[in-house]
């Protein structure tokens, strides 16, 4: 098992665009001949796109592109420049009229954190899919920029989110994560068990929680958004499947998570680049680079 960048994963291209000054940002995956997609949400409270189209038994297979991006429900613009950089390039379905990219993704809440009035949307969408690059930055950069964590008790008291990626190569197989980490609960490190950040209190969220603080206020401000790339050959519903268990990275790192304050989303992109893969041993290595780019995000984020 080797450690690679995640832009070792060919056939899918990404970008990023970051408004440090009003801190929001985009963060763009781009694949012009298509990807399978899928796509999982467990938050209970989502911003998304084209998601419907990406469950299993619908027509449509392939997504062209994925976006996540902070603004909330406003960001959801960007995709508008997505699809006209992509149709520039002749990408997407071919109607016979026109060819249509399916262009997905999902959002996150930062507008308390920089300016209420300055947000992502098309030209962005468009300018983060021109900055498509080899290096990917992480932390306080694209859909992390204005992401922050731990907020029961309120902007003193919480710490700074951010995002963040990891993926491994065994053998042909190559599969990772990028992951915008913006939560309600805190973050916890599975392989020692303790808290790498979160909420600046003696108690955790969940014991705040427990002890009989309500999170009363702290509606629509949450929401860990990512996806898991790989070049492995995978169906439709595979890729559903692949962004369900993608959760479980979250559920390893973040306590509490999928809460009604979250908007918590996982997709699948998938290049089949390669004949064939054990999707036992491809279900394992999606939770594990899931949680390890939660992990990244966050130390990126606060310099730990």
């Amino acid at each position: 098992m080797e450690k690679i960048p995640i832009s070792a994963i060919d056939g899918i291209d990404i970008g990023q665009v970051t408004d440090a000054a009003n801190k929001t940002g985009v963060t763009v995956f781009l694949c012009e001949k298509g990807a399978t997609g899928g796509v999982s949400v467990r938050g209970g409270a989502p911003g998304t796109r084209e998601t419907d189209a990406l469950q299993p038994g619908r027509l449509v297979s392939h997504v062209h592109g994925l976006f996540l991006t902070g603004g909330s429900a406003f960001g959801l613009a960007v995709a508008d420049g997505m699809m006209q950089y992509l149709e520039e390039r002749g990408a997407g379905f071919d109607t016979g009229v026109a060819n249509v990219p399916i262009v997905s993704g999902a959002v996150l809440y930062d507008l308390s954190e920089g300016s209420s009035t300055s947000r992502p949307d098309a030209a962005m969408g468009k300018q983060a899919c021109e900055n498509i690059t080899s290096i990917f930055e992480e932390g306080r950069r694209g859909a992390g920029t204005g992401a922050t964590i731990g907020k029961i008790l309120g902007r003193d008291r919480q710490m700074l989110g951010g995002i963040g990626q990891y993926a491994l190569q065994i053998g042909p197989l190559k599969v990772g994560a990028v992951v915008a980490v913006n939560c309600f609960g805190d973050v916890y490190d599975p392989a020692t068990g303790q808290k790498v950040a979160g909420v600046r209190h003696e108690l955790s969220t969940e014991e705040l929680l427990l002890h009989g603080n309500t999170a009363e206020g702290k509606e629509r401000m949450n929401t860990t958004i990512g996806t898991v790339l790989t070049n492995a050959p995978l169906t439709k519903d595979e890729c559903k499947t692949v962004a369900d268990i993608a959760h479980n990275g979250l559920a390893r790192t973040i306590r509490p998570v999928h809460t009604m304050l979250d908007g918590d989303t996982m997709f699948t992109m998938a290049t089949g680049d390669i004949n064939h893969s054990s999707f036992h041993q491809l279900s394992v290595l999606s939770v594990y680079v899931v949680e390890q780019a939660v992990l990244s995000a966050i130390r990126a984020s606060n310099l730990l």
